[in-house]
């Protein structure tokens, strides 16, 4: 059973993730955990002080419980990019910050770091409104570029495929012969996926998510520092950390919002996706790094995540997942793992380790903090 500890300051409490029920580990690693909670409370994600909680929060942790692997998120200028208004200098600098905290962790813990940029950002110059069509547009978690289409009309086709801010528009067979899709992940996949030109987002009934600034731009290729290997694309970091971890303690770092034109350290350009897909920064981008596989699959943009959601589902922390993903780096390593990071949801779902510590957020709402032990027998 792995076991969730939420902290809302002065307040905690131990549950089942699956269930959502109470629970009362007795264990000493949620006492170890309960404390570091404590001692760090969540600023908020575009407060300035997000990344340097995710450095503070996991050298405590590292103290605790002494890893061999530590997978850590930075995201907090991906969200101050994408929500607020700003000059070059100032998203310059916060970029800056991000890697000063990095810096930081590398400095006081030795670890050899793999870091990943998400992409870059770029302004968001309109929205494609597909509200008013006679089938259904979804937009999911996040996405910008993409968005499902359910029971289009001719209409509806002909007027979107003349769009000129909608690239393209693919139907489910080709999506599924792209990423090799099972008859049970076919369920899942819109009938359609339509692709918005850069700079563009698709606007959606069941879009939810603030206005942003910002989107991610057309990153067909990101930024890997990754010492000693020179990946072609993301499904060969999971190889570059097992081989790294024979001789060497490793930080897998996810920087978001950060891409060719703002990364910091010397750096390779890395494939992010497949032919005409490629990720922006979600679970598929993230499990395609952890996994070593292609796993847009699993929750593909413009699904309709509504069909999922009622009383009975389980894991009714984790958002619009249903289970923990199969395959993660971290799930299989044999030595001690943990990932902390101001992106709920994802750390304690999509990376696999030990011990997960993430902002308890949901749309930019502060929450507190979350911690979830799936491992509590190498202590």
């Amino acid at each position: 059973m792995s076991i969730t500890v939420l902290d809302a300051r002065e307040w905690q409490t131990a549950l089942d993730l699956r269930t959502g029920e109470k629970a009362e580990p007795a264990r000493p690693i949620v006492e170890i955990v309960k404390d570091v909670l404590r001692r760090h409370p969540y600023p908020g994600d575009m407060d300035p002080g997000s990344n340097r909680w995710v450095t503070d929060t996991a050298l405590d942790l590292i103290n605790g419980y002494r890893p061999r692997f530590v997978f850590l998120t930075y995201a907090a200028q991906y969200f101050s990019t994408r929500y607020n208004a700003m000059t070059k200098i100032e998203r310059t600098e916060i970029i800056a910050d991000a890697f000063l905290e990095l810096e930081r962790f590398i400095d006081a813990t030795g670890f050899t770091a793999v870091v990943v940029g998400t992409g870059d950002m770029t302004p968001l110059l309109g929205l494609i409104d597909a509200t008013g069509v006679d089938g259904l547009a979804v937009s999911t978690h996040w996405s910008a570029r993409y968005a499902g289409l359910y029971e289009p009309s001719q209409d509806d086709l002909k007027l979107l495929n003349k769009h000129p801010h909608v690239e393209r528009i693919v139907p489910r067979s080709e999506i599924l012969s792209l990423f090799g899709g099972t008859p049970e992940q076919a369920l899942r996949v819109p009938e359609y996926l339509m692709i918005a030109r850069t700079g563009y987002a698709f606007r959606t009934i069941s879009g939810a998510m603030k206005t942003p600034v910002m989107i991610p731009s057309s990153n067909f290729t990101v930024p890997v520092h990754t010492p000693g290997h020179i990946p072609q694309a993301l499904t060969d970091i999971k190889n570059i950390l097992e081989e790294s971890l024979i001789e060497h303690q490793v930080a897998l770092v996810i920087m978001e919002g950060v891409g060719l034109e703002d990364f910091l350290w010397p750096h390779t350009p890395c494939g992010n996706g497949k032919e005409w897909y490629y990720y922006e920064p979600n679970d598929a981008q993230y499990l395609t790094i952890t996994t070593g596989e292609h796993r847009f699959l699993d929750y593909p943009t413009g699904y309709k995540y509504f069909d999922e959601v009622d009383t009975a589902k389980e894991y009714p922390f984790s958002g619009y997942f249903t289970s923990i993903p199969e395959g993660t780096f971290a799930s299989r390593f044999p030595g001690k793992s943990i990932a902390v990071g101001n992106k709920s949801m994802f750390m304690h779902m999509v990376t696999g380790a030990d011990i997960c510590v993430e902002c308890f957020a949901r749309n930019l709402y502060n929450q507190g903090t979350m911690a979830v032990i799936h491992r509590d027998d190498k202590l």
